[in-house]
């Protein structure tokens, strides 16, 4: 058999056995047996040397033929073989891959459940913006022009002699201005604040509050309790204890600030409750004259309570979180608890 006969041969037997082959493994096989490199093929192309140049120029031209040739059945072959594995692998009777919804933070979950009591409550919405100026965040809401709040340690300015909201109660203040001319006002304030801070488990630079107001004739601090009574039963369940210890706010007179009894141990005291019992969650009072007179309403005929609630506050008494810092890392771990 001459050289140019044994290339055929080569040929041929590389093309069947290549059609036949039913696995990757087995083409890989075949290649190193044709065109490895002590392949077939290969051996043939080694030989070339002991050929006269006529036969050499003829031989090396049938073989890199034949080699190409090889290549190409054993590309086609592998992409065969590997879609029908593809395709095979599929097990229609098996369980889908589960795929995470995204779902309502945990902190706009709590504010809308605040919200939501308080709106069956007869208060509508309204809402600020975040970048407020002195008047409405201090002055209209009677704090005095040195008054520590009003400090770069505590308050962040930008531009233009503006800043950004320590509270939502400049909404109130707003809409007092707004509505003078249309009593009673009976709204909820709900939105993020921020503070100068140092970052803790129990603080941090932005937060969020709820807000409320009532200002209409004949309004008393027994409405007031009554209000915060019904919410506080309505979000942390009937028949947890709440009182009322006097406190300080510029924008209220007398002003309070509400605690309920610890939830874990039912104000007999324990860690988190530092042994005392009682957990505070909000701030409240009635409205000041001043802040009254400020907004043009007739201090002498309305009067009105306000309160602010902290959203995250009530979130981490509620679910038992004791970092502050969760609600803003984003680690999904945490938040799909809440799912």
């Amino acid at each position: 058999m001459s050289i140019l006969d044994e290339v055929s041969h080569i040929e041929q037997d590389a093309i069947k056995r290549i059609s036949e082959a039913d696995s990757l493994d087995l083409l890989r096989e075949l290649q190193v047996q044709f065109l490895g490199r002590k392949g077939s093929l290969t051996a043939v192309l080694k030989s070339l040397g002991g050929l006269s140049p006529n036969e050499r120029k003829a031989v090396g031209a049938r073989a890199n033929q034949v080699r190409e040739l090889i290549e190409q059945k054993i590309e086609e072959a592998t992409s065969r073989l590997s879609s029908a594995k593809s395709s095979s692998s599929f097990d229609p009777t098996l369980p889908g891959t589960g795929q995470y919804l995204g779902v309502t933070h945990i902190v706009t979950q709590t504010m809308n459940d605040i919200c939501g009591i308080f709106e069956r409550m007869g208060f509508q919405i309204a809402r600020g913006p975040h970048v407020e100026t002195e008047h409405y965040n201090f002055e209209a809401l009677n704090f005095a022009p040195d008054h520590p709040a009003r400090d770069e340690h505590d308050t962040f300015f930008v531009e233009g002699g503006r800043l950004l909201r320590t509270h939502t109660t400049p909404v109130q203040a707003r809409e007092m201005e707004k509505r003078k001319n249309d009593l009673p006002i009976k709204l909820i304030m709900p939105g993020r604040t921020f503070r100068h801070e140092d970052i803790s488990t129990r603080a941090h630079v932005s937060f969020h509050q709820v807000d409320g107001f009532l200002v209409d004739e004949g309004i008393t601090i027994a409405d007031l309790k009554g209000c915060l009574n019904a919410f506080t039963h309505a979000y942390f369940g009937e028949g947890l204890k709440l009182r009322f210890r006097p406190s300080y706010f510029p924008f209220t007179e007398p002003s309070a600030e509400v605690d309920v009894a610890c939830y874990l141990c039912r104000g007999k005291g324990c860690q988190l409750c530092k042994q005392s019992g009682w957990l505070e969650i909000l701030g409240c009072g009635m409205i000041h004259p001043n802040v009254l007179e400020m907004a043009g309403i007739d201090s002498e005929k309305y009067t009105g309570y306000a309160f602010g609630v902290g959203v995250e506050r009530p979130a981490m008494l509620k679910h038992g979180i004791n970092d502050i810092r969760l609600f803003f890392n984003n680690n999904l771990r945490f938040l799909r608890q809440f799912n």
